[in-house]
């Protein structure tokens, strides 16, 4: 009798409240609206890349047709043949080599250089950061002369380096490193110090750990910038063996302008490697921009 009054209250057990029990948070209308403009926004960003890639399985007919072919319905390989014979693969080597030494050059100068506007406290820091910060607003193409003949006097015009070596010197890589190197704490670069940490070692071990979102972002921004510099390559390089892939297909468009199918499989080649970097550093990116968005 005992056992059946003792499991009576669990039999008979109260229910909870429906508030207490709802787990699925509410949807409000502004929630609906902004997940489909976003996707509405999406589709239209990326739809320009759709075109270029189905384009490149289309044969002439398809590709020049009145009414737009969505999707090919008979693909080809006839346009990346045709790619193949050109010195496609030079021009993408070349343009990976020279976004991927500019993105690592600027990297390291930018972040000493940020870290020693930063932390270092010598005569002149101020006036040299207000230089950089100038030289943010003034166009590369004011300097684009004197810029010419410095390489021409160097002997490095028409070559990558032409290209390679006036990114290093970005301003804004200085600026973004420098904002990042402000949130490192002064007391761990003193204790640094105190146990006998040298600065190589100090800013290999301590520092660049510390400001690496920020070297991703700055990563990224650098592989962009130079893969999309096509004004500076157009002036600086000439010969076909040191093309990059984008005047690769400017050259293809020029040459033969109403085959339209090619110049979409240069393009859908030269978009890989960078897809692939923004794929890469993606994490980097967004943890670089969120943590110099807010400081303290």
């Amino acid at each position: 009798m005992s056992e059946t009054v003792k499991a009576t209250p669990h039999r008979f057990k109260k229910p909870r409240s429906g508030n207490q029990d709802r787990s699925v948070r509410r949807v409000t209308a502004f929630q609906v609206i902004s997940v489909v403009l976003l996707i509405i926004l999406a589709l239209l960003f990326t739809f320009p890349l759709y075109w270029i890639i189905t384009g490149s399985f289309k044969g002439p007919q398809a590709v020049n047709a009145r009414i737009p072919v969505w999707f090919p319905t008979e693909p080809t390989l006839l346009n990346y043949q045709k790619l193949f014979e050109k010195p496609a693969f030079l021009w993408l080597f070349n343009t990976v080599f020279l976004c991927a030494a500019s993105m690592a050059f600027t990297c390291v100068a930018a972040s000493m250089g940020g870290y020693a506007l930063a932390k270092k406290r010598f005569f002149g820091r101020t006036v040299i950061f207000s230089i950089f910060v100038c030289a943010m607003a003034l166009p590369k193409q004011v300097i684009l002369i004197p810029l010419l003949k410095e390489m021409a006097f160097l002997g490095l015009h028409n070559t990558l380096w032409s290209v390679i070596l006036p990114t290093v010197g970005w301003p804004f890589g200085v600026f973004l490193m420098k904002q990042f190197s402000e949130n490192i704490p002064g007391e761990l670069l003193e204790a640094a110090r105190i146990d006998g940490a040298g600065e190589v070692r100090t800013f290999t071990q301590i520092v660049l750990p510390m400001i690496k979102p920020g070297i991703g972002a700055l990563a990224i921004f650098t592989f962009i910038t130079a893969w999309n510099d096509y004004f500076l390559q157009l002036i600086m390089l000439n010969d076909t063996n040191v093309l990059t892939i984008s005047l690769g297909i400017a050259k293809l468009q020029s040459e033969l302008s109403t085959d339209y199918g090619l110049i979409m499989a240069g393009a859908s080649l030269g978009s890989i490697p960078i897809i692939t970097v923004f794929l890469m550093f993606q994490k980097f990116f967004t943890r670089g921009i969120t943590m110099g968005a807010v400081k303290g």
